[in-house]
């Protein structure tokens, strides 16, 4: 260690670090050693991590600092990230928040971690999120609830609860998630952070777990729009190993920051400021698109008037993929496998113990609309419904540049609030799904607090292939508001570099 802090390595971002390493200010084995004591330390209020390879990780650190003394100027070289559990890391379990792949290990590496490994960054371990990526809350895994780092009362969010918890907790500098209802963007707001869902196609899926084929995205949760940005980079591309990537080049997505948006129109979705909204989330969301107004960006009204059968398609198509996906977990080739007294009882048995409430229920429902004499009643309409969706996104983003908008219209609930009410959680989603029903990208972006201290996010939303100007904006208000900030409640010792 050449200088700073060992304690504060944690609060850093990503650029912080990537500075001080390319500066010889720190060792990746030093910012590492901070990491994995300060998840050692903490980690246990707030659940982040579902698995932690302190050994490895700190090999690959040393072998960083080795490659850097020998000349190697890659950016990321030894800044460690955490995974959520559904993206395969070669030699690391992937269980994806389920009994039923409890033992797997990943014989690969998805895509978009061999990204991450050829630009150096050494991953610290897996993140806990809801089974299969399926729910709002990370209260459906297999192996226990995440925590908010805010109030360890409440839900982290889903499905990347982990992940954000992790990012906003300063036990990751930055984390992969997935999202293909919310599920970067919605935890990302609860706990206080940046999440990007990129336009479909952007980033590869290659590696990913499926949940429902044609609406997951990978995509990163941080500390502040530049390591979105800096990770978003690193991540996207098309790939010869998945067909629905799209060959459209990548921008440097760090020029973008300027922190101009003058000139921008930004159209406010009536139908996304709901009845029901929580007032103080409202508040703090209108009071963001102000400061926006202020920055120089134009405010329009704009309809999307087929929002509210948003819920009603995305838990037909969503349901109907994840029955299909979801088939291949049969105790026949990986994973566990629970004994019957023939092929047919085995497969019944293992799935039976394998799978939570929750995958149940979807995989029962999607079976259900695919079914004979069903498919055209549920899935073809709700296919037809979707096409209204994205042309409504279309029609808006005639009148405007992009769309701002809450994220959740809820702050986060206490733990156990509506787990048992599945229906109350599906709709807390209202906000999240029209975009991956469309395939454009979204972003969340801090934007306050409720009374209770809560973090709020505000949501923004492009045309595809428009990553560029939603974090541009993002940045520009993250700058006019003041920057991040850490939960209080998180390592009192940290003095929150970067506030």
């Amino acid at each position: 260690m050449t200088g700073g802090d060992m304690s504060e390595f944690h609060s850093r971002t990503v650029h912080e670090v990537a500075g001080l390493l390319s500066r010889g200010e720190c060792s990746a084995a030093d910012v590492t050693e901070d990491l994995i004591r300060a998840i050692e330390t903490h980690d246990g209020a707030v659940r982040a991590y579902v698995h932690l390879d302190p050994e490895q990780a700190l090999a690959d650190a040393h072998a960083a600092d080795v490659a850097r003394a020998a000349g190697d100027d890659r950016p990321l070289l030894g800044v460690p990230l955490g995974i959520k559990d559904v993206l395969n890391v070669r030699q690391q379990p992937c269980t994806c928040g389920s009994r039923i792949l409890k033992g797997y290990t990943a014989l690969y590496d998805a895509t978009c971690i061999t990204k991450l490994r050829d630009a150096g960054v050494t991953l610290l371990g897996r993140l806990n999120m809801d089974e299969f990526a399926m729910g709002s809350s990370t209260e459906n895994s297999a192996y226990g609830e995440t925590r908010n780092p805010w109030d360890t009362g409440r839900v982290a969010g889903g499905s990347s609860g982990g992940s954000a918890a992790a990012v906003a907790g300063q036990l990751a500098l930055a984390a992969i998630g997935s999202d293909t209802g919310g599920s970067i963007r919605q935890p990302a707001s609860f706990c206080g952070c940046v999440g990007v869902k990129p336009t479909y196609g952007r980033v590869s899926r290659y590696g990913l777990v499926a949940f429902a084929s044609s609406l997951d995205q990978v995509g990163p949760l941080t500390k502040d729009v530049e390591d979105a940005a800096l990770l978003l980079e690193v991540l996207s591309g098309r790939d010869e190993m998945d067909s629905t990537s799209v060959d459209q080049p990548v921008p440097k997505y760090r020029d973008a920051l300027t922190g101009d948006i003058r000139g921008l129109r930004l159209g406010m979705p009536r139908e996304y400021f709901t009845e029901g909204m929580d007032p103080e989330v409202e508040a703090s969301v209108r009071a963001a698109i102000e400061v926006c107004r202020e920055q120089g960006a134009e405010i329009v009204e704009v309809n999307l008037p087929h929002t509210e059968y948003a819920i009603a398609v995305y838990y037909i198509i969503a349901t109907a993929e994840a029955s299909a996906n979801l088939s291949r977990f049969d105790g026949v080739r990986y994973g566990a496998r629970v004994p019957g007294e023939d092929p047919i009882d085995m497969v019944g048995k293992t799935r039976e113990q394998g799978f939570g409430e929750e995958v149940k229920r979807r995989v029962i429902l999607g079976t259900y609309v695919l079914s004979s004499g069903y498919h055209d009643a549920y899935y073809l309409r709700a296919q037809k419904a979707r096409t209204l969706l994205r042309r409504d996104f279309d029609q808006a983003f005639t009148r405007c540049d992009a769309i701002v908008a809450p994220v959740a219209p809820t702050a986060a609930y206490r733990l156990g609030e509506k787990k048992a009410d599945p229906l109350q959680m599906y709709l807390g989603d209202i906000l999240t799904v029209p975009a991956n029903l469309a395939g454009i990208p979204g972003l969340s972006v801090p934007c306050g607090a409720t009374t209770d201290g809560l973090p709020v996010g505000l949501q923004i939303l492009g045309p595809a292939f428009c990553e560029e100007r939603l974090l541009r904006i993002a940045h520009a208000y993250e700058q006019a508001s003041g920057g991040r900030r850490p939960p209080p409640s998180m390592h009192p010792e940290s003095k929150g570099a970067g506030s």
